[in-house]
């Protein structure tokens, strides 16, 4: 091609390309073919690797623990802060957008040339495994080799671009280890002084570390100090998350934020609390995303140190310090620590009155600690109308734990329920003025609608929470729920009674209808706590399951939290993308495309010389869009309305409540927006997937929807637009249909 003329180019890009040519053409023969696409990307390179780390925590001893969390912490850090930076910083293209003959092996990658990511991760890795296990240098160096070989035979890379890698891997890694080293100095003899004597250099000459015996192990200071580095670092981390764009905001979020913006007594089918939080959250940071969400963490990182210090004060820390971590690596919990929806915040305020419950119901208990629990009762109620079933948990543990019962005679409970009871009138004070319209929509959520099946929903909620609840710990919890009674204490009788009722009124809910996910949010904690009780016990009592069990479901979890917070890993890890009807990030992605998408076309209508305004069919779509359209948010700011949901002869959602376009957009155009539902997987798509050839979506057409009826009869005309798909990074993650609707009558 013109651009690789070698009289015009520079002497390293044409020896680049000599090199290349060399390696990926001259060398080309059929063995060498099937060989080194394997090493890209094959399907056992993810589960050996998570096997080798999870015998490694299990059986390793403190070297092998030290060694894989500074493994993955490394090159973490280094693929996304070093590479990605890189990557960014030179926008070199592929060998195969460049060179017309390139011999491709494998897909095309979305990132940029240079450097290569895979050769700096092995080297990296090949670097950190020899400092720690010398012999690994006779395996892992000729991988790391072969990689980046690999990378320039398949037409990934360039020559440069592995030998660059190669550089950038081995520097990342000697600093990442350099760097622990010298922090390790700094807080080790402070953290844990007992370990740091065993251990005061990281990474030691010898290949058997001294065994760890019980004098050495940390004590309950040292498990609670390194607890609060834990919940702090996880903060921190979180709070940058959230700064890097990385994702955008949910149609919930949206939807609340625009609570925010009318703050209310309540509002359609929620308590007020999400859109005050939002309300603060925004004050503080402005209306950006890193401003609706600004709380979750914070309301993560509280809730963490309420459970550590609760704990604490029941003299076991070190159960403290695992729950933790324990949290952290449960799927729907991490959801929970980043984005901001009414969850959290009926989570944290459940949690509150579990402690100062427990306190409360002790022989010593006071009024005050059942005004604290009232206070956080009523506040989860404001966040979430679930809180109520707390009431009713509280009820169920008098009645099992007769010692309890003493407080019935006392003024303590009855306090906690007025105090509950004050909490619920701002609720009540907004559904008498809107003819209780939430009552209305709380019992259709009661209501079958759909057909009887029983078997089917209560499988699909099984398995689903199996799934989000990280599948070592929701057996492990529920094991614990069962098996505790045969030496059950007040502490874990009252953890069931917090946690169970909800958990089993949702299961038992489930044979009569389809259940969220998101409903039993407020039993994780009280019986993630029970559980850590429960097989702590039996640890003691010298049961391996525990301990096993602990490492296998620390190092899944981790693995699926990460990927949550970026499925693009994938595409790093085994050389797939997601399919984007089942990527988890879906809802949160490229809503900044879809508003510019739909702008463009408004931009085409208001040349016809009259105002143009947005309506979607969706209260979610309409909320992005008020978010995301530049002129939409700014309307929103100033207290006005520039994207409004279609018109609603009967409450449906918040939307509802405030001036429509009827009142104020008459004689105007608009641009009508419904997104549509996304494609099908075809059967057995994951084959194709794997092989990366081949559909994976079902061929069948989409049903394409008419426009609304009473959106028709509100416009003199109405023109329709097509479908505009919204990609993102190659994948179609929206489709959405457009109408131009013309002069409001």
């Amino acid at each position: 091609m013109p651009f690789f003329h070698s009289a015009a180019v520079p002497w390293p890009t044409s020896v680049d390309v000599s090199l290349f040519r060399a390696i990926n053409q001259g060398l080309s023969n059929p063995f060498f073919d099937w060989l080194m696409p394997i090493f890209a990307w094959n399907a056992f390179f993810v589960p050996l690797l998570l096997l080798g780390g999870v015998a490694l925590v299990w059986k390793g001893g403190p070297r092998g623990r030290v060694f894989v969390l500074l493994l993955a912490l490394i090159i973490a850090m280094g693929d996304g802060l070093v590479i990605n930076t890189i990557k960014h910083a030179f926008e070199r293209p592929r060998p195969h957008e460049v060179i017309a003959d390139a011999n491709l092996l494998v897909g095309r990658g979305s990132s940029a040339s240079m450097p290569s990511s895979h050769t700096a991760t092995w080297f990296a890795g090949m670097l950190i495994a020899f400092l720690f296990y010398r012999r690994t240098i006779w395996f892992m160096l000729p991988l790391a080799i072969t990689m980046a070989f690999s990378r320039v035979y398949v037409g990934a890379h360039f020559p440069s671009d592995v030998v660059v890698g190669t550089l950038l891997g081995l520097g990342y890694a000697a600093a990442g280890l350099v760097l622990a080293q010298w922090l390790w100095s700094l807080a080790g003899p402070r953290l844990a002084p007992e370990w740091f004597r065993q251990t005061p250099v990281i990474v030691q000459a010898s290949r058997v570390p001294a065994p760890v015996d019980s004098a050495t192990r940390l004590d309950e200071q040292g498990y609670l100090r390194l607890g609060y580095v834990i919940i702090g670092a996880i903060f921190v981390a979180r709070l940058l998350y959230l700064g890097s764009d990385t994702i955008q905001l949910s149609e919930d979020e949206a939807y609340q934020w625009l609570w925010s913006k009318h703050l209310a007594l309540s509002y359609y089918s929620k308590p007020p609390m999400i859109a005050y939080a939002q309300w603060l959250g925004t004050s503080l940071w402005g209306d950006t995303e890193f401003g609706v969400r600004f709380l979750s963490p914070v309301i993560a990182a509280i809730l963490a140190l309420i459970l550590l210090r609760f704990f604490a004060r029941q003299g076991n820390s070190r159960a403290g310090f695992w729950l933790v971590l324990i949290l952290n690596c449960t799927p729907l919990l991490a959801v929970g620590s980043t984005l901001l929806t009414v969850d959290p915040l009926l989570v944290l305020f459940w949690t509150m009155a579990l402690v100062t419950g427990w306190k409360a119901v002790q022989p010593d208990g006071t009024t005050r600690d059942w005004a604290w629990t009232g206070l956080w009762m009523g506040l989860g109620f404001l966040s979430k109308y679930t809180a109520a079933f707390q009431v009713a948990c509280f009820a169920i543990y008098f009645l099992l734990q007769r010692e309890a019962r003493v407080h019935l005679r006392r003024p303590g409970p009855y306090l906690a329920l007025a105090i509950v009871a004050l909490c619920t009138v701002p609720v009540i004070v907004w559904n008498a003025q809107h003819s209780w319209v939430t009552v209305g929509h709380v019992a259709s959520n009661a209501t079958r609608n759909v057909g009887w099946k029983p078997f089917k929903f209560f499988g699909e909620f099984l398995g689903t929470e199996f799934g989000l609840l990280n599948p070592i710990f929701f057996a492990g919890a529920m094991w614990a729920m069962f098996a505790f009674w045969r030496q059950r204490t007040a502490l874990s009788t009252y953890l069931f009674c917090m946690g169970a009722p909800v958990f089993l009124g949702y299961a038992m809910f489930s044979f009569y209808k389809r259940v969220f996910p998101n409903w039993i949010a407020p039993s994780v904690v009280p019986l993630f706590c029970l559980m850590v009780i429960y097989w702590q016990a039996r640890g003691a009592a010298g049961w391996k399951l525990p301990k096993q069990g602990l490492a296998v479901g620390l190092g899944l979890g981790a693995f699926a939290v990460v990927l949550l917070h970026d499925t693009d890993l994938t595409r790093k890890v085994i050389s797939r993308t997601v399919p984007a009807t089942i990527d988890p990030l879906r809802r949160v992605r490229n809503w900044s495309e879809t508003a510019r998408v739909i702008g463009a076309q408004r931009t085409k209508l208001a040349v016809e010389g009259k105002p143009v305004f947005i309506i979607a069919d969706h209260y979610g779509m309409a909320a992005q869009l008020s978010f995301y359209f530049p002129e939409a948010k700014a309307a929103v700011q100033k207290g006005e309305t520039f994207v409004y949901a279609k018109t609603q002869m009967q409450p449906r959602n918040q939307f509802y409540f405030w001036p429509g376009y009827r009142e104020r957009r008459r004689g105007q155009n608009a641009i009508f927006v419904d997104e549509l539902p996304a494609p099908k997987l075809a059967p057995g798509w994951w084959r194709n997937w794997l092989r990366g050839k081949g559909p994976i979506y079902s061929d069948a057409a989409l049903p394409k929807p008419a426009i609304p009826a009473i959106v028709r009869k509100e416009f003199e005309s109405v023109t329709d637009l097509g479908v505009r798909e919204i990609k993102y990074r190659g994948r179609v993650f929206r489709r959405v249909q457009l109408y131009a609707c013309r002069n409001l009558r």
